[in-house]
């Protein structure tokens, strides 16, 4: 057989980057009026050509389809020619849907899209009657990524507004300062976008969003309508109240309407993991808790098998990056082994994810234990989830059952799935799932299970968060096509 050549592969490529150039602008123009692209869940706007041609190439792998960018852009073109409402609209399940059908029939693109966007064309609805005000109390590891996740997603501006940040003055170039922590990031990269920084007004402007920044030392003394703020989410994520009497005084400012702290809550406080229990969420909510991010990476896949497998007993460890609240070097900490350097060792440390996994799933209730370890590296984290289920069952029945759930389910934004042998914590830094399955790890023996879950415990637990704050503000878009309604769900 003769060996590949460049004439095979180059060409090829050159064509598919090319209309990959060609979707970035059109992805943009939907993006400006609500229309949000995905391809199999995951987001396309924003996205640069080798992104772009990544996410196609990610598909054909996981999916096991044909998908390329041969396909997906007619449908893409199609969609630019109709006066789309605002929607969340897959075009890679439209592609594959239009690849089966027009197999069999002579169907256009044009009609094709026509016929499945029929609902949201001339549909001007927008996803809110007017914008919500989003306030950020802390800005610190969680606090600068959802900062970038709010401006991102701002689109027309008539969704989720960042308007606020509220912190202490550590100095006189504070502003500066908390402007450059924004711009420039160890672990994430740069801001993907431009800031400017009017220190007259104190606001940094972020992609032509205006963020004021508020000094303060209390929730309750703050007055949000002093700067046009009104009936603001606040997101509180400092961590340093996760009670109802202590994040009510957020209550008490002047132009707030609802807190959520990015941590578990105590007491009678819901705790939210998007995708789970979102539906428990009302408008007369006034205080809610995101959880952690451990829980927000474990509870989509216990609840995926335990639906599927029926879980009898197990075991989670936490294999956790270092956090702030650990030191860098020895010295005193109020809990034990949290004093010895972040950097140095690896920590044995609790952990309430376990506990957490039953407020949620309580059909677990006296089956779970867990445990933690911090580990010297500074983000993305692993659970190793060993799992005695009710039947006996075979390696690829259980990684294929996940996989299916990463793409097919409606936990699709929660759950993402990864085949590379070579995968390692840093490959994961800014995924925008909860949780990512590692299917080359899972081990299977009769009716044990041992699942190696990956977490982007920054960026995919701030995903998290900002979806809850989506569904408590009410934003809400036909989904095209419904993923329920495709798959039998």
């Amino acid at each position: 057989m003769a060996l590949p050549t460049l004439d095979d592969y180059f060409p090829d490529w050159k064509e598919r980057e090319a209309l990959a150039e060609a979707m970035i602008p059109m992805i943009g123009r939907l993006y400006r009026n609500n229309v949000v692209v995905y391809c199999y869940g995951r987001a396309l706007y924003n996205q640069n050509v080798t992104q772009l041609m990544k996410t196609h190439r990610y598909v054909r792998q996981i999916a096991k389809n044909e998908l390329s960018e041969f396909e997906s852009y007619p449908i893409l073109e199609a969609m630019v020619a109709l006066e789309l409402g605002p929607s969340h609209i897959d075009v890679g399940r439209l592609a594959s849907k239009f690849m089966e059908e027009s197999a069999d029939s002579e169907i256009s693109a044009e009609a094709f899209v026509q016929r499945e966007c029929a609902q949201v064309i001339g549909r001007h609805v927008p996803p809110l009657p007017e914008p919500q005000d989003v306030v950020l109390y802390g800005f610190g590891r969680i606090g600068r990524l959802l900062a970038r996740l709010l401006i991102e997603k701002t689109g027309s501006g008539a969704q989720l507004r960042l308007r606020g940040i509220v912190v202490r003055k550590g100095s006189d170039d504070d502003l500066i300062k908390r402007a450059s922590l924004l711009r420039r990031d160890s672990v994430h990269g740069g801001f993907q976008g431009t800031l400017r920084v009017d220190e007259e007004n104190s606001c940094i402007i972020a992609n032509g969003n205006v963020i004021r920044v508020i000094y303060a030392n209390k929730p309750a003394e703050v007055d949000y309508t002093a700067y046009g703020i009104h009936n603001a989410i606040i997101i509180d994520n400092t961590g340093a109240w996760r009670d109802e009497a202590g994040l009510g005084e957020h209550l008490k400012a002047k132009g707030a309407a609802r807190v959520i702290v990015t941590a578990p809550g105590k007491g009678e406080i819901k705790n939210i993991v998007a995708g789970i229990n979102s539906h428990d969420v009302t408008p007369q909510d006034t205080i809610l808790a995101a959880a952690s991010c451990t829980t927000n990476a474990i509870v989509p896949v216990m609840k995926a098998m335990n639906d599927e497998y029926g879980i009898v007993s197990g075991h989670m460890e936490t294999v956790h990056a270092y956090t702030n609240d650990q030191n860098l070097i020895d010295n005193y900490h109020s809990k034990n082994r949290r004093g010895r350097g972040a950097p140095l060792n690896m920590v044995i440390t609790e952990t309430g994810a376990s506990s957490a996994v039953v407020r949620l799933l309580p059909e677990l209730d006296g089956k779970l234990t867990g445990n933690a370890i911090r580990v010297p590296t500074p983000n993305v984290s692993l659970v190793i989830l060993n799992l005695a289920l009710e039947r006996d069952i075979e390696p690829a029945e259980v990684s294929e059952f996940l996989r299916n759930v990463s793409l097919n389910s409606d936990l699709q934004r929660q759950i993402d799935f990864t085949t590379s042998p070579d995968v390692v914590s840093s490959d994961l830094v800014g995924n925008r799932h909860a949780c990512i399955v590692d299917g080359e790890a899972t081990i299977v023996k009769g009716n044990n299970a041992v699942l190696y879950v990956w977490y982007d415990n920054e960026f995919g637990y701030a995903c998290q968060v900002v979806r809850v704050v989506q569904k408590w503000a009410g934003i809400s878009y036909p989904v095209i096509p419904n993923v329920a309604d495709m798959l039998g769900f």
